[in-house]
């Protein structure tokens, strides 16, 4: 790389555009982060929340990229619209008039977008206003500035293509910086999230966008504007971090066999139907322990009530959220993994959820669905095994196959560890968003000189 190159990536900074930093549930972003500053590219973390009770990975500690917290806005449906203006309007204000006067036109022109957008993307003819786009309007002008004000920062990126990505958008429009963002799952299928063209018209104004499945990359070339520019990066591991040696997972005959599944405790994990599975198995006369690891949210108490209906408190157990260095401890502990992740009737679902790569990693064989971006990483009785989705029988004949087969179990767990060094070490999949950011930070020398002339 070129000493020009090298100042770029010294000299310039990416602002990452974030709902929360740092989640415990997000540990591809985390790793990303992580990654890029090691590869040199600077960075900055703007968090619209301030995150509480939050488990920290232990690899948050070697970012450095410094990480600004906006201002806490309250939730819009607590109050009244006119209230919450009034309550909240304040901790924006400063920001928004400083950044007015920088640019007064670019601020009136996005704020004029912003309002046309609350109308717009109603539910309705009838409907009120979509009151979050003012929310996200004040967040957006808070960045705007702050990266204004830094003089580094020439390129902004946004996770997740709703809240976040609006955000971008705003800022965006007011400050004069480019773009991008990467979608994920739900984000992409809801359309409640981006309603109407907002999908759309945010493809077509960011300098490009990134997706983790081939599966998604399909589906927004479908929807894309003509000339978006659509980046299939699969989401890495620290393959380093989740490996496990060969004697550790050899005949485990002599132990209780357990039964490892990790994800958020909601319905597109498809916990429910691993739980009846169980209670096929158990019916089977098979002993074994599950364990379903993973913080939970409204959908649990419904977890647990199925766990007792259907008798299998004694095999079935539901643990809270650990960080990675705990995780890694459990699948160790692992005989197989099961995701059996289902396409929800509101169309949300996963993409290639990380757990899976970590537990391949790690050398436990995998049983999963044969949904969404799934299939781009396990191949049925090569590396993994597949079964349909919302289908408990189809599960628990896949579990009794491992269950009763180490040779099967061996055969798996090595070729699932092969498949993920070889096309999803975090080492190489980060290389090409490291690429698309230096030849943006490169491309905005000019951009940034131009929009903070004479300030």
């Amino acid at each position: 790389m070129s000493n020009g190159m090298e100042m770029v990536e010294h000299d310039s900074q990416v602002a990452y555009i974030l709902k929360g930093y740092p989640r415990t549930s997000e540990t591809f972003i985390t790793n990303e982060i992580r990654l890029l500053e090691k590869m040199g590219v600077g960075l900055s973390i703007f968090s619209v929340k301030k995150l509480e009770g939050q488990k920290n990975h232990a690899m948050v500690k070697d970012i450095n990229a410094p990480v600004t917290y906006l201002p806490q806005a309250d939730p819009l449906s607590e109050t009244r619209f006119s209230r919450w203006i009034k309550d909240n309007l304040p901790k924006f204000s400063d920001s928004h008039l400083k950044l007015f006067k920088r640019k007064p036109l670019p601020y009136l022109s996005a704020l004029a977008e912003c309002l046309a957008m609350t109308f717009q993307y109603r539910t309705g003819w009838l409907a009120p206003p979509r009151e979050v786009f003012i929310k996200e309007f004040l967040q957006a002008g808070y960045i705007a500035n702050a990266v204004l004000e830094t003089k580094k920062i020439r390129h902004m990126h946004a996770h997740f293509c709703h809240g976040s990505t609006t955000i971008a958008l705003y800022a965006s429009k007011m400050s004069g910086i480019p773009f991008s963002f990467t979608a994920h799952a739900k984000d992409i299928y809801l359309k409640e999230l981006n309603p109407g063209n907002l999908l759309q018209k945010k493809m077509r104004r960011a300098e490009f966008l990134v997706t983790c499945t081939g599966a998604n990359e399909e589906h927004l070339q479908q929807l894309a504007p003509k000339g978006t520019k659509i980046h299939r990066i699969y989401h890495g591991l620290d393959t380093k971090l989740f490996s496990n040696n060969e004697e550790t997972v050899q005949d485990k005959s002599e132990e209780l066999p357990v039964v490892l599944s990790v994800g958020r405790l909601v319905e597109k994990k498809g916990f429910d139907y691993l739980i009846r599975a169980c209670a096929i198995l158990k019916e089977k006369g098979h002993r074994f322990q599950c364990r379903i690891v993973g913080g939970g949210d409204g959908y649990t108490d419904k977890l647990k009530a199925l766990i007792n209906d259907l008798n299998v408190e004694e095999i079935v157990d539901l643990h809270g959220a650990v960080t990675q260095e705990e995780l890694r401890e459990i699948y160790k502990q692992a005989t197989l993994f099961a995701l059996p992740c289902l396409v929800v009737d509101n169309g949300d679902r996963d993409g290639i959820p990380n757990v899976l790569v970590e537990a391949m990693s790690m050398r436990v064989p995998v049983i999963s669905t044969d949904i969404s971006g799934i299939p781009e990483l396990i191949t049925d009785d090569v590396n993994g095994l597949l079964v349909p989705e919302k289908n408990a029988e189809a599960m628990a004949d896949a579990i009794e196959r491992l269950l009763t087969q180490p040779e099967l179990r061996q055969k798996l767990s090595e070729a699932g560890r092969a498949r993920v060094c070889s096309d999803f070490d975090s080492q190489v999949t980060t290389l090409d968003l490291k690429e698309l950011f230096i030849s943006r930070l490169a491309n905005g020398s000019e951009v940034l000189h131009e929009c903070c002339a004479g300030h």
